[in-house]
């Protein structure tokens, strides 16, 4: 061999040597070097000292990690260090050489602990130590392990001088280094030695950096150590090599603590809500960088998860794991904010939020195998179980805590010691008060049962515990109580958790009240509710400004009749609330008004409740525009009866996607059917106002508002788009009847009906359905006599038999003297017009062909009408009433600016500072088909409302129809229930976060047929109709009511049977089903019951005949049967000939009148029957008739209590879930 191959030959092997770790191998390399390349000298001594160092690093503990300095006398450096550095000046040959001998010296001194001479000697300037040092073949794999080997030492010795960035833009300006690695070629010992050492160098230094303030997340680069980490562990996968847990190499950092950091860095900019950092990666335009950080989120955390726990062991009964626990606490953290309102479903990828929360249970369970009774992955568990409606695991998980939290709480106590791996105090409270609230939401009785038990518990809890830091003293440092070894076992909790902990024990208790059978008790337990909320609410250690605090009082004290305490309470959580549009990464934007739509709801039934229903009607407009621009809360609308070229609406459909949309599509359901119900009392407030047959007009704008909240539910019928014209009804309402546009009701009832307060214009004008839904009443309407107020119920029934002074009971009409604060009717020659303001600036519309249209008022005057709604007097002013007494309308109540200015008029209400946010349940992912069912229930109670307006405008075919359509949900409703054999869904139960069972729909919509029958005066159907709705549901409050009503009628005689036989008369028995009409002095009256009084028509006794039927008798049978009713005639016991009877047995008229008793004596006490008036008039009617006129006394005056405060709907249509906010 030459000698020129003999060279390269030993060259190649000293590089191989040096590069594979085998330092046994150099000294006689380097001799062979030297022997046949005299002119490598700068070589062999670079070899020899990195020999020569490497030898006395071995002498080294075992557990000492490379930074560790070499004592002076295992390491000659007075005499390497000058050998080496004349071995540099004389090289001008080889650069390389030079490089490595440069790098060689920095870390001589360096491993001696001369850090100061080890900088100074390093290479400054990489490149322009080795120009080929960019060129990917051009150098030696040794020159890039010594530039790998360079930053780490130059990096490692500004970091202790505590220049952190400076070392950090070493480290950087070092990544082209690691190009050799990304190449894909796999790298030999010193090469992956040098490079994980870099690399979990410069990840640890940027955590330190991060944590210490000296760098930020906002940085594009932020990311760049952590990214260079994943990609080696890619790359070294794809190697062949794949990297392991533990540690890399003698004395590096451990590789799953690494990847920790990694993810606490990226878990800050998902929590903070910061642009995702481009640093590093491979920026593409397909994703959004939403889903680019999630995606990179979810990898972080696998890996980081498998390292953990694979290296975790099962703990002693004894021991703890902290970092798994720790681990599960940030996974929560990100899961919060990513399952926010302000993520959504196309930001997460495949699976949604149902997907993300399914995948943090399956963490979740993984975690708790490497725990021992943790109650934080317990607690974990119940969250994640109740956001994926898995209420039953939820629940399971929640017991299991509770036990595991009391156990080990009672061994503090008994020891003294206390235990790392339990909750504190304030963690369980604040849990338990999570558990009572999850139940009183979604929850029915026996949820109801189990949050009062929790609530009576947790009260004990906190009665044991020391009084919470007070608000007043932030500044003064309070001492907690220690025991004997000055070991804190209880600490004082803070007002927050206090406050939310009598709010959850209010909350149960006031639930526990609407649910219990024990009617003596109710009193009291809301006595209790009131109380607790008061602590919840105390300025000392509450939470005075939390509006679900504030909202439930409200709301209890609403049904305790306490208006002026409630209004109040209303008032001043409004006005302490300034319009912000802030986002909050949990609630989304908006969140503070979306929060405040419940309340001006129970504002509007509170100002109703005490005869104000110009300000209740504004109060229902302040909901929808206290977002200043109808755009903002239904999105952007279209120009609408606008000519366009056929091109340009092509153009919109394509865009339509691109569209920006409203905060209703951010809504959850619960927020959209409390907008549904606003709606639906600003509709009952104008019937009360403008009469039934207004109502009917405007009752199209709910179907809007319900489709462009939930969408159409009726795929099998013509879907009706919003910007699709629809043909004006013939009907004398003129009104849209449907989605469809379908007309209920034949063309000769329409015209057989011509109600004189419907202008042409009116009926002529456009019917395009609005892309926003109106949120003002575009109706208007002569003068009709104002009727007194009315309680809709949730099926959208009247208490027909006293409050619907329209309808035609066949037993009479109640005397209208009764009628308290009745409004004045109004003058028949009075136009129909908008209420002016309070200030008494008139507010006129603007025309627009021919139309009235609205707008909002100027900033000034908007703020101040919102000064005097907040500061007037809620009984009505004087202005007021003579502005109704004039029968003007509903007044647009505009909100375009902030809807609190303070107390600008001195007003003597509380004034809050802040607004809390939003409750603290996650946010509920319930099935599609329990989405379906709950939005086909809100749908039935609108046709059912509607239903109700028809029925009261006597357009009794109308009616018929929309119930017809109610049916056909409920029927479909029935149908799926029935399928679904997976869930606990039956006909009678709901199921956990369930509206109403079908069943008691059945009952919704067969009461209404009732109400209906009774309306057409056929007693006898509605009877039927009652029965079936009590079969299907036993304990339906308006069925009972009217079913009471008839049986009652049939006691007092004012019903009489029908006749046993059929009349001969063929076209009198087919002509029609109603009783005949009676001239207004033959009607018989409620309140007069003559027994003595023979009745018009004959009868025969019940029972008897082919069937029932409300057909009147042959007029030429009434002298045949008038003789029956001679005195003496015939005795108790003997039942006359059917065709001779004229009156039931006394038998058949007790037992009706006992039933009656005894359905509403039930009914009374039930909650949902304690406070409903007509049931009580109808049992205050049956002791009467009994001979007690005691208790028909106490029962009125009762009656009497409940109507002086009863709201124009009933004041549990304010909040879909009860009494939580």
């Amino acid at each position: 061999m030459s000698k020129s191959g003999k060279v390269a030959l030993y060259l190649g092997r000293l590089e191989d040597a040096r590069c594979d770790g085998e330092w046994k191998e150099v000294p006689e390399l380097v001799r062979k070097v030297r022997k046949h390349a005299a002119d490598r000298l700068c070589l062999t001594t670079t070899a020899e000292t990195e020999f020569a160092i490497i030898q006395a690093s071995q002498k080294q503990k075992p557990g000492s990690r490379p930074a560790t300095a070499i004592s002076p006398t295992d390491l000659n450096v007075a005499q390497l260090a000058p050998r080496l550095l004349s071995a540099i000046d004389a090289e001008n040959t080889y650069p390389e050489d030079r490089y490595q001998a440069q790098v060689c010296v920095g870390w001589l001194h360096w491993i001696a602990g001369e850090y100061e001479f080890a900088s100074a000697r390093l290479p400054r300037n990489l490149e322009s130590e080795v120009p080929q040092l960019d060129q990917p073949t051009g150098i030696s794999e040794w020159t890039r392990v010594c530039s790998l080997k360079a930053a780490y030492l130059k990096a490692n010795c500004l970091v202790r001088e505590e220049n952190r960035v400076e070392a950090l833009g070493i480290f950087e300006s070092a990544l082209a280094s690691l190009s050799y690695v990304w190449s894909g070629q796999k790298g030999r010992k010193q090469l992956r030695f040098w490079a994980e050492l870099f690399l979990t160098e410069y990840c640890m230094l940027q955590a330190q950096a991060l944590e210490r303030g000296e760098k930020t997340l906002e940085d594009a680069n932020s990311l760049a150590p952590f990214r260079s980490w994943a990609r080696y562990w890619e790359v070294s996968k794809d190697q062949g090599a794949p990297l392991v847990g533990g540690y890399g190499f003698h004395g590096a950092v451990r590789r799953r603590t690494v990847w920790n950091e990694y993810y606490a860095a990226i878990s800050g900019i998902l929590q903070q809500d910061l642009p995702f950092p481009t640093g590093f990666v491979n920026v593409t335009t397909g994703p959004s960088a939403r889903n680019q950080l999630r995606v990179e989120l979810k990898k972080v955390e696998t890996a980081y998860e498998v390292l953990l726990l694979s290296e975790t062991s099962f703990p002693r009964a004894d021991e703890q794991r902290q970092e798994v626990e720790d681990f599960a606490a940030a996974v929560m953290k990100n899961w919060s904010v990513l399952s926010g309102r302000d993520w959504h479903e196309q930001d997460l990828g495949p699976g949604g939020k149902e997907g993300l929360s399914r995948g943090v249970l399956e963490i979740l369970y993984r975690a708790a195998t490497k725990t021992f009774h943790s109650t934080a992955i317990l607690r974990y568990l119940f969250t994640v179980h109740l956001a994926v409606a898995e209420f039953d695991l939820a629940f399971h998980a929640f017991h299991s805590y509770l036990e595991i939290v009391k156990k080990g709480k009672a061994r503090v106590d008994k020891t003294g010691h206390p235990e790392p791996s339990l909750d504190d105090d304030a963690t369980v409270l604040e849990t338990i008060s999570l558990a009572i609230t999850a139940l009183c939401k979604y929850g029915f009785s026996d949820a109801a049962e189990k949050a009062r038990d929790l609530g009576i518990e947790l009260e004990g809890m906190l009665q044991k515990l020391p009084a919470p830091l007070p608000n007043a003293q932030d500044n003064i440092t309070t001492l907690d109580e220690e025991d004997g070894n000055g070991v804190i076992l209880h600490p004082r909790i803070s007002t927050r958790v206090y406050a939310l902990s009598w709010q959850a024990i209010g909350i149960s208790q006031a639930q526990w009240s609407r649910t219990t059978f024990d009617a003596s008790t109710r009193t009291e337990t809301q006595a209790k509710a009131i109380r607790s909320f008061q602590k919840s609410l105390s300025p000392e250690n509450g939470n005075p400004t939390d509006v679900r605090t504030l909202f439930t009082l409200g709301l209890l004290l609403s049904e305790q009749r306490e208006l002026t305490a409630a209004i109040d309470i209303v008032k001043a959580a409004l006005m302490s609330n300034k319009k912000t549009g802030d986002q909050s990464f949990e609630s989304g934007s908006y969140w503070r008004e979306r929060s405040l739509i419940p309340l001006w709801h129970l504002l509007a039934l509170l100002l109703s409740a005490r005869q104000d229903f110009v300000m209740a009607a504004r109060a229902c407009e302040g909901a929808f525009e206290q977002f200043d621009d109808p755009a903002v809360l239904f999105g952007s609308p279209n120009l609408q009866g606008v000519f366009r070229s056929e091109h340009l609406n092509e153009a919109e459909l394509r865009d339509e996607k691109a569209r920006a949309k409203g905060l209703v599509d951010e809504m959850d359901d619960l927020e959209k059917e409390g907008m549904i119900e606003v709606k639906m009392t600003q509709l009952a407030l104008l019937e009360l106002l403008e009469g039934p047959e207004v109502a009917v007009n405007a009752s199209h704008e709910l179907l809007v508002l319900y489709t462009r909240l939930f969408g159409s539910l009726q795929p099998k019928a013509p879907a009706t788009n919003q910007k699709q014209t629809m043909d004006v009804p013939k009907s004398s309402a003129g009104t849209i009847k449907s989605l469809r546009g379908s007309i209920f009701g034949s063309k000769g009832d329409r015209t057989s009906r011509n109600l004189k307060h419907v202008s042409t214009a009116e009926s002529a004008k456009s019917t395009v359905l609005p892309e926003r839904p109106q949120t003002t009443q575009t109706t208007a309407s002569t003068a009709t006599s104002a009727p007194t107020i009315q309680v809709t119920r949730e099926n959208g029934d009247v208490g027909e038999s006293r409050r619907s002074r329209r309808s035609s009971s066949i037993r009479g009409r109640r005397s209208e003297s009764g009628r308290r604060n009745s409004l004045k009717k109004r003058e028949p020659s009075a136009q129909p017009r908008r209420a002016s303001s309070s200030s008494g600036i008139p507010y006129r519309p603007t025309i627009v062909d021919g139309e009235d249209y609205y707008t909002p008022l100027a900033d000034g005057a908007a703020a101040q009408e919102r000064v005097d709604f907040f500061a007037s007097n809620s009984r009505g002013d004087i202005s007021r009433q003579q502005s109704f007494s004039k029968g003007r309308g509903l007044l647009r109540f505009d909100s375009s600016a902030s809807s609190t200015r303070g107390s600008a008029n001195g007003s003597d209400s509380l004034v809050l500072d802040s607004l809390s946010q939003s409750s603290p349940l996650p946010m509920v992912q319930f099935p599609k088909e329990q989405v379906k069912r709950q939005r086909q229930t809100v749908l039935i109670r609108v046709w059912l409302m509607i239903s109700a307006f028809y029925r009261r405008a006597k357009m009794h075919s109308d009616a018929k129809g929309a119930i017809d359509e109610a049916e056909k949900l409920v029927d479909q409703l029935e149908g799926d229930v029935a399928k679904d054999v997976s869930s606990s869904v039956t006909l009678r139960d709901p199921g956990w976060g369930g509206k109403k069972s079908v069943e008691e729909l059945w009952g919704d919509v067969l009461s209404e047929r009732g109400y209906l029958a009774v309306s057409e005066e056929a007693p006898y159907t509605a009877r039927e109709y009652f029965e079936e709705a009590l079969m299907h549901y036993p304990d339906h409050p308006s069925a009972i009511v009217g079913l009471s009503n008839i049986l009652l009628d049939i006691y007092s005689e004012q019903l009489l049977p029908p006749p046993a036989i059929p009349s001969i008369n063929p076209q009198e028995s087919q002509s029609t089903n109603l009783l005949p009409t009676k001239s207004k002095g033959q009607k018989a009256h409620t309140g007069s019951h003559r027994k003595g009084a023979l009745p018009e028509l004959p009868s025969t006794p019940l029972g008897l005949g082919g069937g029932v039927a409300d057909s009147p008798t042959s007029p030429s049978s009434n002298n045949t049967s008038s003789a029956a009713f001679e005195p003496n005639s015939l005795s108790v016991e003997e039942l006359p000939a059917p065709y001779k009877a004229v009156s039931l047995p006394l038998v058949d008229r007790l037992a009706a009148r006992d039933r009656a008793y005894g359905l509403l004596s039930g009914l009374t006490k039930l909650g949902t029957g304690w406070n409903y008036s007509d049931a009580w008039f109808a049992l205050a009617r049956a002791h009467e008739e009994s001979g007690q006129p005691d208790k028909a006394k106490g029962a009125l005056w009762w009656c009497v209590e409940l109507e002086e405060a009863m709201g124009v709907r009933e004041w549990n249509s304010v909040s879909a879930s009860g009494y939580v906010l």
